[in-house]
C-alpha cells in the first residue's frame, strides 16, 4: 500500500485532543494558538447551548492541520502530560 499523501492531504485537519467540554477545549486551543499553531474546534451545537455533557453531547474535538499534529502533540505533552485524541 502506498503512505504518501494525496495532494492536499497535508492541509487536512486532524484532531490531536478531545475535551470534555467547551471550556476545556478553548484552553488547550489557547496553548496550541499560543505556540503559534492554527487551530480550530468541531463541537454538536446543542452541547454548547444548552450546557450539555453527557453521552458525549459536550465534547469538543480540537483539530490542527495534518503538517502540524507532531508540534500540536508535543505542545500539549509539555503542558499537559500524555495526550490521547
Amino acid at each position: 500500500m502506498d503512505n504518501k499523501n494525496k495532494p492536499g492531504e497535508e492541509a487536512l485537519p486532524v484532531v490531536v485532543y478531545v475535551a470534555s467540554n467547551h471550556l476545556e477545549a478553548e484552553v488547550v486551543r489557547g496553548l496550541l494558538e499560543s505556540a503559534n499553531i492554527p487551530s480550530m474546534l468541531q463541537y454538536e451545537s446543542v452541547g454548547v447551548v444548552y450546557g450539555l455533557t453527557i453521552d458525549g453531547m459536550g465534547e469538543t474535538r480540537i483539530l490542527v492541520p495534518a503538517t502540524m499534529v507532531d508540534r500540536a502533540c508535543q505542545v500539549l505533552r509539555e503542558e499537559m502530560g500524555p495526550v490521547t485524541a
